[in-house]
């Protein structure tokens, strides 16, 4: 089981950089492929990044693809979530969440997640 935490976010303009973190609380991180979603203010919760349990595959929504990075490091039972070239639609809350599903992706189902951090970005 896992039970996941962000760190991180923040304050940035665009066109810069900001990290988010997540730490997993649990025993079993390296088995869970993890996500990263998303909440603007009066939108829905989107998918942001992916990856597998072992980090062998990621994925991406459109919108962040060449700009974003996920990571991981099983050892530290942390994700991450590097964020460049920011754009002031990249602002919302960032969760990161935890699925058994090894390969994790935007059709995964995700079970266990975090309560968020802020990222703002201004123009």
């Amino acid at each position: 089981q896992v039970q996941p935490g962000e760190s991180g976010g923040g304050l940035a303009q665009a066109g810069g950089s900001l990290s988010v973190s997540c730490a997993d609380s649990g025993r079993t991180f390296g088995i869970y492929a993890m996500g990263w979603f998303r909440q603007a203010p009066g939108k829905e919760r989107e998918f942001v990044a992916g990856i597998s349990w072992n980090g062998g595959r990621t994925y991406y929504a459109d919108p962040v693809k060449g700009r974003f990075t996920i990571s991981r490091e099983n050892g530290k039972n942390t994700v991450y979530l590097q964020m460049n070239s920011l754009k002031p639609e990249d602002t919302a809350v960032y969760y990161c969440a935890a699925t058994a599903q090894f390969l994790g992706g935007p059709l995964a189902r995700y079970n266990y997640w975090g309560r968020g951090t802020q990222v703002t970005v201004s123009s």
